[in-house]
């Protein structure tokens, strides 16, 4: 059985109207957010194998401050084109790459992507993962390619406004 977590980056900001999409950076509530769901992650004694994180700097920036929460080294975060707005099918590739060894798997990206992708491989239905928000799923798989739909159980939803009142 391997283990995934699907985390929605942080809240962004739209302050800069000048940057590309790609180079939004976190607001103020996505840099209080991003390491209050990682010291969540820290409390339940979570510290998945490999941390993947899409290359736009709201994704990166809340895989970094979680990282950093987990205790997980910086150095070996990585980053993943496919991840960027990924579709079902480019997640799906992304993570049929991950070596057989690595039983979990935490990957940072966007909507719609991650909650059209929590509702492939599950039975449960989310009508939408917010920001910040970590979807954690068990597969019943032995190896990362036979990842397909229906083929894990959601165990737990977290987010940020469970905890917080706007």
């Amino acid at each position: 059985m391997k283990k995934l977590f699907l985390v929605r980056h942080a809240k962004s900001s739209w302050k800069f109207p000048e940057l590309e999409d790609f180079d939004r950076p976190l607001n103020k509530r996505g840099k209080r957010d991003a390491p209050f769901m990682g010291k969540l992650l820290k409390d339940k004694k979570i510290k998945p194998d490999l941390l993947l994180s899409s290359p736009a700097v709201r994704a990166y920036v809340t895989a970094r401050t979680i990282a950093e929460q987990i205790n997980y080294p910086a150095k070996k975060l990585q980053k993943n084109e496919g991840l960027y707005h990924g579709s079902i099918r480019e997640l799906m590739v992304s993570i049929k790459k991950t070596d057989k060894k690595i039983n979990s798997l935490m990957i940072f990206g966007h909507n719609p992507g991650l909650t059209e992708f929590s509702n492939y491989l599950t039975a449960k239905y989310l009508d939408n993962i917010p920001t910040c928000g970590i979807v954690e799923i068990d597969l019943r798989i032995e190896d990362w390619k036979e990842i397909d739909e229906d083929s894990g159980t959601l165990v737990s939803f977290e987010y940020p406004k469970k905890y917080f009142k706007k």
